[in-house]
């Protein structure tokens, strides 16, 4: 099966420098990302970082691990996903949209395994609301990061 794209956007009300640390707050990123929690595995600030998520509901779920490949703070990162269920690259965009706005891009390039190919088509609308979903949070989040000044 050829590759799925997603690609998903959100405006933000934070400048880039803000939104790359709230995107990059490995730990605190199932405060805002529907389902997943992401664990960075040692330092993951960079080229060759290593990430696990944990996504899931109602005891069911999968792990996705997954490398840093490219890292240009504070406007993109780029992650290779290393064993099924999730493989493939992805990834996240900051534009400037002035000093104190940006868009989050976020982006996936994934090939599914055969059974899930099959599903896809009925499973993406829910996992588009999801992502959605996640950008909204993610805008808010972003907003009260940058009044912490973190």
């Amino acid at each position: 099966m050829s590759p799925v794209e997603l690609r998903f956007s959100v405006p933000v009300q934070a400048p880039p420098e803000v939104v790359w640390a709230a995107a990059t707050d490995w730990a605190r990123q199932g405060e805002w990302m529907f389902g997943t929690e992401v664990h960075p595995v040692g330092d993951a600030s960079g080229p060759g970082g290593r990430l696990v998520a944990v996504t899931g509901f109602g005891g069911v779920g999968f792990v996705d691990r997954m490398e840093i490949v490219e890292w240009q703070p504070p406007r993109s990162c780029r992650v290779r996903h290393l064993a099924e269920p999730v493989v493939g690259v992805g990834g996240f965009d900051v534009v400037r949209c002035g000093n104190a706005a940006s868009t989050f891009v976020w982006w996936e390039r994934l090939t599914l395994p055969a059974g899930a190919a099959l599903v896809w088509p009925v499973v993406r609308p829910a996992f588009a609301w999801g992502v959605r979903r996640s950008l909204a949070a993610f805008a808010q989040f972003c907003r009260e990061y940058d009044r912490r000044g973190t």
